[in-house]
């Protein structure tokens, strides 16, 4: 959503005034971002204290995930009616109720529910951090505020799987949840209290109700389809189907809709522009292929490799080292360089350190593999930054904001889907290549016989080998979709080049 500015209902906050709510809002950035995150290295521990299976405990990421996709263009709307300052704090504070819900879930099904509301509440807090923090700070303080916003946004990363890891291991797995409580609840209050001074009149903007269902219509549909589609057969099963057809005719009716509202909650027009378009394509390919192996990663090494969670979240936050200190080059480069040609080098390198993990065995050591996840780091902010640039810079100046929703509600779907996706075929690829590797073991009787004698009889001897081949099944379909995520990376870095080189200077306040 676009800054607008605001007349202040007294003094404006200075000094370390200024700073303490300005480290406020960037803290709820920062959980908001964390809990994308801190969920991912617990999936096995969640599934397994609640009587799941691992494809149904990615559904506590997804869930997530959707919510807060579909909560992001009622942002704009949400701020008009009732005010920033208030939506934001309230987001901020449902948020922490929601998360103090979710560690206390008694089951699976709870536990989606309020990731739900959780996701629901944190839609705002990214994009509404930002916004009041070049609301409250001078133009000059501004890029000091955003590079602590811009801090929080790439730390948060590296800090949720470590994070996640610890308190999964040390005081179970709803501890990643009420962490967030007190911070969330208090930071609500004291935002509340600090920034009402900077509320802007209300307005009763049009609302586009109908866009608003069709949007939940769909991507629901679609979203519950992928995450149910193995425990029901996929379309052997009737509900499979039904879904199928309510995400096609939900999405037809979606888009007859929004291109023909007057005021759509979703502007789809700029897909008009060509540059926008590809952008897009790039942007969702990339987040589908970094959620798919930032998911697989922690659910490998744990499953298959004996990691725990702790040491899981160890390996996957490695990634965000080297992001922090690429963050300030990146920057300083796209001043003077094609922001297209630092854009398909960052992604050109997800792709070459992704087909190096490819090659992974279940003998190498600890940074045998962190090594590929610390230096695909660098290649984050080559990423994030760029593409936010050559997307706006594509669109017409008044779609700025429209297109910046487009892009983050694109962003937060397609992490959600290549989710429920990798789970799935990740899955299947292991029972599959264990039927492979069990029809076609060489000597596997002599082997078995070999086990055999007075500390280990037939039934147990067979179970050993079983485990040895289920193993490699694994260590196989973990590799077959790094390479799958590889190719995705590949051809998403050679779309940059569809792009226009957008103008010398781009706005991107509107992006969050």
């Amino acid at each position: 959503m676009a800054t607008q500015a605001v007349k202040t209902k007294g003094a404006p906050l200075t000094g370390g005034a200024l700073w303490a709510a300005g480290v406020l809002l960037a803290l709820a950035n920062f959980v908001a971002v964390l809990d994308l995150s801190i969920a991912n290295v617990s999936v096995p521990n969640i599934s397994g204290a609640l009587g799941a299976s691992t494809s149904q405990g990615v559904w506590i990421i997804t869930s997530y995930a959707v919510a807060e996709a579909i909560t992001v263009p009622l942002t704009g709307w949400l701020a008009g009616r009732f005010g920033a300052v208030r939506t934001f704090a309230t987001a901020l504070i449902g948020f922490g109720l929601a998360s103090a819900l979710c560690g206390l879930a008694p089951s699976l099904g709870f536990l989606v529910a309020f990731r739900v509301i959780q996701g629901v509440c944190g839609g705002p807090l990214m994009a509404l951090s930002q916004t009041l923090l070049l609301q409250i700070f001078p133009p000059k303080q501004q890029p000091a505020a955003m590079g602590l916003w811009a801090v929080t946004t790439l730390v948060a990363p590296v800090c949720g799987p470590i994070l996640g890891g610890y308190l999964c291991d040390t005081f179970g797995w709803g501890s990643i949840f009420m962490v967030n409580v007190p911070v969330a609840i208090l930071a609500g209050f004291l935002v509340w209290r600090t920034l009402s001074r900077y509320e802007g009149e209300t307005r009763r903007a049009p609302f586009d109700a109908v866009g608003l269902g069709l949007l939940i219509v769909w991507i629901a549909a679609l979203q519950i389809l992928l995450d149910l589609g193995k425990q029901l057969d996929w379309f052997q099963s009737p509900t499979i189907v039904a879904l199928a057809v309510t995400a096609a005719i939900g999405f037809a009716a979606f888009l007859i809709w929004e291109l023909t509202e007057k005021n759509p909650i979703v502007n789809l027009r700029v897909f008009r522009h060509r540059g926008f378009s590809a952008s897009m394509v790039t942007l969702t390919l990339t987040m589908g292929a970094f959620f798919a192996t930032n998911v697989l990663t922690p659910l490998w090494l744990q499953s298959n490799m004996g990691y725990t969670a702790t040491w899981a979240g160890y390996i996957t936050g490695l990634i965000g080292i080297l992001a922090i200190v690429s963050a300030p080059i990146t920057a300083q480069a796209m001043t003077k360089m094609d922001p297209r040609r630092i854009l398909f080098a960052g992604v050109a390198w997800l792709a070459f350190t992704t087909f190096m993990r490819s090659h992974e065995m279940s003998q190498m050591t600890f940074w045998q593999i962190g090594i590929w996840l610390f230096v695909a780091g660098a290649a984050m902010p080559m990423f994030f930054l760029p593409v936010t640039t050559v997307a706006l810079g594509a669109v017409d100046p008044s779609e700025t904001a429209d297109a910046s929703g487009l892009l983050n509600f694109l962003r937060t779907v397609a992490g959600a889907v290549a989710t429920s996706i990798v789970s799935t075929v990740w899955e299947n690829n292991a029972t599959r290549n264990h039927a492979d590797l069990a029809a076609t073991m060489p000597h596997a009787q002599t082997t078995v016989d070999s086990l055999t004698g007075p500390t280990m009889n037939a039934g147990a001897a067979l179970a050993t080998v079983n485990d040895m081949v289920g193993g490699q099944a694994v260590m196989l379909a973990t590799n077959q979709l790094f390479l799958a995520c590889a190719i995705v990376f590949a051809i998403a870095a050679a779309l940059v080049w569809i792009t226009p080189r957008p103008p010398a200077n781009v706005d991107t306040s509107a992006a969050h």
